[in-house]
């Protein structure tokens, strides 16, 4: 904790870039390992039930999608704007974005909790007709949907901590949630300890808490060691400057995931029509594949607050340096999961207590879905580099080229050949469209970045 409290912001603009992310994304990188062995564990025990409440947590999963969208693009905004006000010397101004940050996590709790008090149930009845189905996914998304507040005030105090490179206490706040979720998934689905058992409504009340338990530490570590960036009550009342700024930067964030919540709600749309064994498969690979893709969300997580910092105090080069390494560490991290996928698909899918169908037709998703790994690192990080230089449209032009454009229809015309093993080539497919388009916007934010960086040098000499 000494050296915790020994960092500060300004070694973002000195320390050596590879070292510099590494050191900042290592804890984050761990602690999103546990949230995705967290997601999987929640997977394992729904499945020890039976494969339908599998079925039922891949049909709320794009709503859930949502919910965690408007978190972290909200996060994306706020640690890039705080970072940047950090980097000018402006902490009074990075005092405001922290204290909009806890108000907006909190409107969006009060957007989430509507949505599950009236639409949970039609969202997960549009999806399938069976009742079993229905009522285990039902039950799980209005719980983790009215209590998504520990949710939002989980990810707003994390990105403040990162945002001053406190990503070690992040990475505790982070764990202590996930720990707690898997400590308790048994409890509440099964019900030990004398409690009944609650199947997928167990697997969300664990969640909630888990989330609450990780809120509340962050915060302690916040109060207590991130002087930098001062929540008040004066800070908390909305300024629409900086809720305007705020979602300008993160809003593709939150449009990405809502087009990979269309996306996925489609592909259930488009899977059922083989079976419902088709969508355990996919539910199975998004857990499975969370733990190569966290990974590298928690390396973005570290960039973002090291480009906004070396853009606001106009270091370009650096900006150069940090993208090529964060470009770097995430295709290793995605040809670990090509590989692991390629070579152990049915004892990754073991997990899951599989039936034959569900054996079968997973080995062949994992095998095709894999090959689009090899590009999807590239495309991550471009996306996130342009998002910290002001040109997040970029992003979400990339996302609906992908998910929207290609993948979709991709995914309908090969089912039309009957074989749903066929659908899974989609995603390569998407893949290198998005590889093709995220080249040609990064080179793009870098040259509009020298150029921004440049004329304010000119402004500042004048």
């Amino acid at each position: 904790m000494s050296r915790e409290k020994q960092l500060d912001s300004s070694r973002m603009g000195t320390e050596h870039e590879g070292r510099l992310l590494l050191s900042l994304a290592v804890p984050m990188m761990l602690s999103m390992l546990v949230q995705a062995l967290y997601n999987v564990v929640d997977s394992i025990y729904v499945s020890w039930v039976s494969e339908n409440c599998l079925s039922a947590l891949s049909l709320a999963f794009p709503a859930q999608n949502i919910m965690i969208g408007l978190g972290t693009g909200t996060g994306v905004g706020v640690s890039t704007l705080a970072a940047r006000a950090l980097g000018r010397g402006d902490r009074e101004g990075a005092g405001r974005v922290a204290g909009n940050a806890v108000t907006l996590s909190l409107c969006c709790w009060a957007l989430m909790a509507v949505f599950g008090l009236f639409a949970a149930k039609p969202f997960i009845y549009s999806q399938t007709a069976d009742a079993e189905i229905r009522a285990f996914g039902d039950s799980y998304l209005q719980i983790v949907t009215i209590g998504s507040v520990f949710l939002y005030l989980e990810i707003c105090v994390e990105r403040l901590l990162q945002s001053t490179g406190l990503s070690r206490l992040s990475m505790w706040t982070q764990m202590a949630g996930a720990v707690t979720n898997i400590v308790l998934d048994p409890v509440f689905i099964f019900g030990w300890l004398g409690l009944p058992a609650m199947g997928t409504a167990g697997a969300a009340v664990a969640t909630v808490i888990g989330q609450a338990v990780g809120a509340s530490l962050g915060f302690f570590f916040h109060f207590k060691y991130n002087h930098e960036l001062p929540i008040s009550l004066r800070g908390m009342k909305l300024s629409g400057r900086l809720v305007g700024e705020i979602y300008r930067i993160g809003f593709p964030s939150i449009l990405m995931m809502g087009i990979g919540s269309v996306t996925n709600y489609l592909m259930n749309r488009i899977l059922i029509a083989f079976t419902s064994t088709a969508i355990a498969v996919y539910g199975g690979y998004f857990k499975l594949q969370s733990f190569f893709f966290m990974p590298v969300f928690g390396m973005n997580n570290a960039m973002i607050p090291v480009i906004g910092y070396n853009f606001g105090a106009c270091h370009p080069q650096r900006i150069h340096r940090t993208v090529r390494f964060g470009v770097l560490y995430a295709e290793c991290f995605m040809l670990l999961g090509f590989l692991a996928f390629q070579l152990l698909p049915q004892q990754l899918l073991g997990v899951f207590h599989p039936s034959a169908e569900m054996l079968t037709i997973g080995t062949a998703a994992l095998r095709r879905i894999s090959w689009s790994f090899l590009l999807a690192g590239f495309c991550i990080i471009a996306g996130s580099a342009c998002q910290a230089l002001d040109r997040p449209g970029a992003s979400f032009m990339v996302s609906v080229l992908r998910q929207l454009v290609v993948l979709i229809p991709a995914a309908w015309l090969l089912s039309r050949t009957g074989d749903v093993n066929a659908i899974w080539w989609a995603f390569p497919i998407a893949e290198l469209m998005s590889l093709a388009a995220s080249a040609v916007f990064l080179r793009s934010a870098m040259r509009n970045m020298e150029k921004s960086l440049a004329l304010r040098a000119m402004d500042e000499d004048g």
